[in-house]
């Protein structure tokens, strides 16, 4: 409730932020927001972008434990069904209780070597494993993965991906929408000397730059969003390494993971997986050996 109420302020902050560097902008033109065409009034436009900026993100968090269970054929486990069953349910829950959260749901799904948590909720969430990496990692492996993931539960890095997710959206459908006003009352400007709304050129005009800007804004959203998911990663990473007293079993998982390919996760959940690979701009997970080196760094006083 903590990491929501924070996030809600600072969204009501960059919502007041938004108003105020919109303003300047404008200022700095000389446009009159008023007769932007195809942007409407100031207010409205805030209010639509923070509207469609934060609902897409709420939808998929709220969502994201029903649509993952379909589309990735996950079976609910509760440990009676056999002794890796068994083993995993129980692992779980003593890593729950270590983290201080509910029980997950606990679930398998067929595919390559992956695991990954989501849920809206830390006492609500799931967490579930591929049968290949229950079958290609050591106990003491799966677990440290295991702990991975009871710390993206813990930390609530499914609600903060979500809520940065709606900041950033804000941002994009705002500011798209003024820039590309600001350019064609420019353009109406220097054609005729004078600034006001027009038929269907400027129509056309307005949402050719309208896409152009959500193109090149969106890009630079997704690169804050991964930035900020390999910052999550890191903190999972340690997080796994307190829960278990020591980084040596992530470590070996991650060495583990470096040789094997990581299943195809959905879009909505593949920053709480695993992935492999070189880190990038665009990349939600960092490098393995980036990984491993910031474990092997941890301070002496790590898991107090």
């Amino acid at each position: 409730m903590k990491r929501i109420t924070l996030f809600l302020f600072v969204n009501l902050a960059a919502v007041s932020m938004l108003t105020a560097v919109a303003a300047l902008i404008c200022a700095a033109f000389g446009v009159d927001l008023s007769a932007i065409g195809g942007a409407g009034d100031f207010v409205p436009l805030l209010a639509i972008a923070f509207i469609f900026g934060m609902a897409g993100a709420l939808i998929s968090l709220a969502l994201s434990k029903t649509m993952v269970k379909a589309t990735m054929k996950c079976r609910i486990v509760d440990g009676s069904e056999g002794p890796a069953e068994r083993w995993l349910v129980s692992t779980v829950a003593d890593l729950a209780s270590r983290a201080g959260v509910g029980m997950p749901e606990v679930a398998i799904y067929p595919g390559e070597a992956n695991a990954f948590a989501t849920g809206a909720r830390r006492d609500h969430a799931l967490v579930a494993v591929s049968t290949r990496i229950m079958e290609q990692m050591s106990e003491s492996e799966l677990k440290a993965v295991l702990g991975h993931e009871m710390s993206h539960v813990a930390n609530g890095d499914m609600v903060t991906m979500c809520l940065a997710q709606g900041v950033v959206n804000t941002f994009v459908i705002f500011f798209s929408h003024i820039l590309a006003g600001i350019v064609q009352t420019t353009v109406n400007s220097n054609r005729r000397g004078e600034r006001r709304r027009s038929g269907g050129g400027n129509w056309f005009l307005y949402h050719m730059l309208l896409q152009l800007f959500q193109t090149v804004f969106g890009l630079l959203a997704a690169m804050v969003l991964m930035w900020y998911s390999r910052k999550r990663e890191f903190a999972a990473d340690a997080g796994s390494a307190r829960l278990l007293g020591s980084p040596s079993p992530m470590i070996a998982a991650l060495r583990r993971l470096g040789n094997l390919r990581p299943g195809v996760l959905p879009d909505s959940i593949k920053a709480f997986g695993i992935s492999g690979g070189k880190t990038s701009l665009f990349a939600s997970h960092p490098s393995m050996e980036d990984r491993i080196s910031a474990l092997m760094n941890l301070p002496p006083d790590f898991a107090v």
